[in-house]
């Protein structure tokens, strides 16, 4: 996992059980990031404002920023969990290219 340890972490989410919240525009609280980890299958992970996607496979994570609007599109069977941290944790994002 990525330093330091996440203070919780979502169920793992499949296709069909990823809440439709997920898939809407929606933000992590001040104070908090996430890092969005794909463990099966692919999603798109999307940046609000900018409107910049990625494609994201299995083994890929994304960290994400404190208040930035994001959503999460379906392409097919997945599995994906959000682990939430106190601090930045130390990672570099890790995507598959777009």
């Amino acid at each position: 996992m990525f330093e330091p340890t996440p203070y919780r972490s979502t169920p793992v989410f499949d296709e069909t059980s990823l809440p439709k919240a997920l898939q809407a525009a929606h933000c992590i609280k001040a104070g908090s990031w996430g890092v969005l980890e794909v463990l099966s299958g692919r999603i798109h992970y999307v940046v609000e404002e900018s409107q910049v996607t990625h494609l994201m496979s299995a083994g890929d994570w994304q960290l994400i920023q404190p208040e930035e609007l994001h959503y999460v599109t379906l392409i097919g069977p997945m599995q994906m969990q959000v682990h939430f941290y106190r601090e930045k944790p130390n990672i570099k994002p890790k995507m598959s290219e777009d």
